[in-house]
């Protein structure tokens, strides 16, 4: 071993700087790609050299065609391959030309995804939701979705099969290993480019001569200009005069003028407008006047009135509210039709917002005025009840298309207008007295009590403090409901005016049917209101009884517990 003693000889050096050189350059690594150089060819496989391994890796001859590699088979040239195996069971090594290829191609679409450049592929069959396109330069697969084929629905799409165009990259999976890829991006990046200088050439106010209809929406109509731009007449900018769709104006084909009222760069979009190239037919609003009768047609009917014409181009609205005097939620379409010819009336001109407000209903005559004339307040006539809720009832007087309004209250001068309520059904006559009309808020209100005798008339004579005798109707918790004898009419007695003493004001006393006698504790004719009272009628008849007998022990036989105290205080205040 001394040969090896002094590695500082010219011939070691020599021999070290060849030794790293060649390892250096033969760096062996499973799962990495290496370059074999073919050296031996037969029907079924090509053998490779590599430097540094023991054997030669084998490759299949039809596997190199189906790459597209068939051109490489020959001696001498180079194919780079993925080193799987060194050395598998068989004591062989395992190599991979298709997946060499595919791991390049990925770094080579991974490279051009990040930097947003497109890539050369073909597209070479149909798949389900789009297609399969391969990459020209690593033979690499990715999807095209249908969405992004072409920026315009294609029916076939035959003439693009197989043939070299630019991709751009749009998703990459990582993880994976698939690509996404877009056709229509790169049409439209053309496209925007193109498109941007033809906005260019426009400028608001610009007149566009024979634009071409190209198609309708419910919002506008698309014109075509000069075969370069696709520009948007919206619905409002179609006429002066209300447009429901644009197929009532323009025929698919048809040429028209256009005047330029927007051009947005960044959208890349121009507005165009037909009416603002003819005359605004809201300069001639001062030829009408207010309250004053025209004829006006029905272009459109709605939910809350219908939008009427003028003239060509001078459009109002015919509010509901405006449509007829008696019917509150009047509908315009089931009174008139569109191009119907009717009277109105302008209520309204506003030149700054450009609004006129008509109203059909004053060309007719008011019936709540008429109903007034007829009938004023205070009048007594028959009825009809056309209709009844839970506390009321609508009456049809005469042949006025109006109800009149009767609330239970004035149906009778008892205490239940409700229950006198269920007597009554649409169809039955009834008469009713006239008590309070406004033509203003279309109210008219009558009663039928008041063309009935009046049961308050029993207490003409009456005076407070006079006795009178009653019936008891009915008894609850709060006091007794009495009727005097001879009266129709039922009134309350509070359980703090059954007795003096608190222990006697127990309505469980009373069972309803007796006859008591009460005084009368408050009257007001004017107000027709009434308090009755037993304890009041116990009261006065107590002061009597102290006025009339002067003993202690006479007071014993009389109905009152506390009479003899009372005696005995009367005694002392004449000591």
């Amino acid at each position: 071993m001394e040969i090896y003693k002094d590695l500082s000889n010219p011939a070691s050096k020599e021999f070290e700087k060849l030794l790293n050189s060649k390892l250096s350059k033969t760096q062996i690594e499973e799962g990495k790609i290496i370059e074999g150089k073919i050296n031996k060819i037969t029907d079924k496989f090509v053998f490779l050299f590599v430097e540094g391994l023991k054997s030669e890796p084998v490759l299949d001859i039809n596997e190199l065609k189906s790459m597209g590699l068939g051109d490489k088979i020959k001696l001498g040239e180079t194919i780079a391959v993925l080193l799987e195996k060194i050395e598998d069971k068989n004591g062989e090594v395992l190599v991979s030309a298709n997946k060499a290829q595919k791991i390049k191609g990925w770094d080579k679409l991974v490279e051009a995804y990040e930097k947003n450049e497109p890539i050369m592929g073909k597209i070479t069959s149909k798949c389900k939701g789009g297609c399969i396109v391969e990459h020209i330069d690593t033979g690499s697969l990715m999807f095209l979705p249908g969405s992004q084929i072409s920026d315009k629905p294609l029916k076939d799409i035959s003439h693009l099969m197989n043939e070299p165009q630019k991709f751009a990259l749009i998703k990459l999976d990582r993880v994976r290993g698939n690509a996404c890829v877009s056709r229509r991006e790169i049409i439209s990046s053309f496209k925007k480019e193109d498109k941007a200088k033809i906005i260019e050439k426009y400028k608001v106010g610009d007149i566009i001569k024979g634009a071409e209809v190209k198609g309708y929406s419910n919002f506008g109509c698309f014109f075509n200009v000069n075969g370069e731009l696709d520009v948007l007449v919206h619905l409002q900018e179609i006429s002066y005069s209300r447009v429901n769709h644009p197929d009532e104006v323009f025929n698919i084909g048809e040429k028209h003028d256009l005047k330029v009222i927007s051009v947005d760069k960044e959208k890349q979009q121009v507005g165009c407008s037909v009416k603002q190239l003819s005359p605004d037919p809201f300069e001639h609003i001062q030829n009408y006047e207010l309250n004053k009768v025209y004829k006006v047609k029905v272009v459109k009917i709605m939910d809350f009135g219908a939008f009427c014409e003028l003239e060509p181009g001078l459009t109002t609205l015919l509010h509901s509210s405006e449509l007829s005097w008696n019917k509150k939620n009047a509908s315009a379409k089931k009174m008139f039709k569109v191009n119907d010819i009717i009277n109105c009336v302008i209520t309204e001109i506003d030149q700054d917002k450009r609004r006129v407000a008509i109203s059909h209903k004053l060309t007719l005559e008011n019936p709540f005025e008429v109903f007034e004339k007829k009938f004023p307040v205070g009048s007594i006539t028959e009825g009809e009840v056309v209709n009844k809720n839970e506390y009321s009832l609508f009456i049809k007087i005469g042949n006025l298309e109006i109800d009149a309004f009767l609330h239970c209250n004035d149906l009778t001068y008892s205490n239940n207008g409700e229950q006198e309520l269920n007597n009554y059904k649409k169809g039955d006559k009834i008469n009713v007295k006239v008590l309070e009309i406004k033509v203003s808020e279309q109210k008219i209100r009558v009663g039928h009590r008041q063309t009935l005798p009046d049961p308050f008339d029993w207490f003409k004579d009456k005076k407070i403090q006079q006795p009178i005798t009653v019936k008891i109707i009915s008894t609850d918790s709060k006091g007794l409901i009495v009727r005097p004898e001879g009266c129709n009419m039922d009134f309350p007695i509070k359980k703090s005016n059954i007795a003096i003493n608190a222990a006697d004001t127990r309505t469980s006393r009373f069972t309803g049917g007796e006859r008591i006698d009460c005084a009368i504790a408050d009257l007001d004719k004017e107000k027709r209101k009434v308090t009755l009272s037993i304890k009041l009628l116990e009261e006065i008849e107590k002061k009597e009884a102290l006025e009339k007998y002067g003993t202690e022990g006479s007071g014993k036989n009389l109905p009152f517990s506390s009479l003899s105290e009372d005696l005995k205080k009367k005694d002392k205040k004449k000591k």
